[in-house]
């Protein structure tokens, strides 16, 4: 049953969410309203967010050893395999921000509450596995061109990559490559976690209706995911932490472009916190706030 609850959710199937169309300045007008928000929080996005590059920095540095520095680009572009799942306090707290609820730094954190927490962590675990296949694909990409042994100083890799026949078959292919990971992770992503925070749905449910919004947008979608990965290049020079701010302002605008794409439920996920909207029964209402249904 716990599981059927996870893939499915409570009740609402893909077929009943009504997905709309999407045009550019859809896009735009997220992204102006992930700004807002972002302005209005941003000692919030920066706590959630700052571990984002230092994380990539990290993770870089461990590649810094000559046998694994063919991956430390690999590694640094995976990232946004994994983005959407990075950012899922920044969604909760655009939903607390538009429902007129407190949207202080600890409630970024109410995603725990969720009714749909497994969900979100079945989903959060498939990106992390497309992203470590991702890892493993470029490396076979490399060894592919260049053997098993790795390159003798960064000067050497550089030179290759840059000044011969392979380097360059390697940058074209794996670059090819990335984009059908990332166009992948697009189409299963792209609203799939604002939707799973903002209803009881499961995730092969948020994961059917990412996709419906995809294929229902071909185009405007495609310019997102530019758009996306524009910013994210941007926000990693120097060093990644231009991510502190990037990558807030496209988790709010996320958010909001959640809420353009999927027609709004009569019925969302209540507030997370039982001490904020205590349960109350029908006999406490009169009885004309619950018409009988014919």
């Amino acid at each position: 049953m716990a599981y059927s609850h996870m893939l499915v959710g409570a009740s609402t199937g893909p077929e009943n969410l009504v997905i709309r169309r999407l045009a550019p300045s859809d896009l735009f007008n997220a992204l102006a309203r992930g700004t807002d928000d972002f302005v209005a929080m941003p000692s919030h996005a920066v706590f959630l967010c700052v571990i984002y590059p230092l994380l990539g920095i990290a993770l870089i540095a461990m590649t810094l050893g000559n046998s694994m520095l063919p991956l430390a680009f690999p590694i640094a572009a995976g990232f946004a395999l994994v983005g959407p799942l990075a950012a899922i306090g920044l969604y909760e707290l655009s939903r607390r921000r538009e429902a007129g609820l407190d949207s202080s730094t600890s409630h970024a954190f109410d995603v725990l509450h969720s009714p749909s927490l497994g969900a979100i962590v079945a989903l959060g675990l498939l990106l992390m596995a497309i992203f470590l296949i991702w890892i493993a694909v470029a490396d076979a990409i490399y060894v592919a061109y260049f053997g098993y042994h790795g390159p003798a100083s960064v000067t050497q890799f550089i030179g290759d990559v840059f000044h011969t026949r392979a380097g360059w078959m390697l940058i074209m292919v794996g670059t090819a490559v990335g984009f059908l990971f990332a166009v992948l992770v697009l189409t299963i992503s792209a609203i799939s976690f604002p939707l799973l925070l903002d209803r009881d749905v499961g995730a092969a449910v948020a994961v059917l209706t990412s996709i419906r919004v995809v294929a229902m947008n071909p185009l405007t979608m495609a310019l997102w995911g530019f758009i996306v990965a524009a910013l994210l290049v941007l926000g990693s020079i120097p060093f990644f932490l231009g991510l502190t701010v990037v990558m807030p302002v496209l988790g709010h605008a996320t958010w909001h472009l959640y809420r353009r794409a999927v027609e709004p439920d009569a019925n969302p996920h209540p507030d997370y916190q039982p001490r904020e909207r205590p349960r109350r029964f029908a006999a406490d209402f009169p009885a004309a706030l619950f018409p009988t249904r014919r």
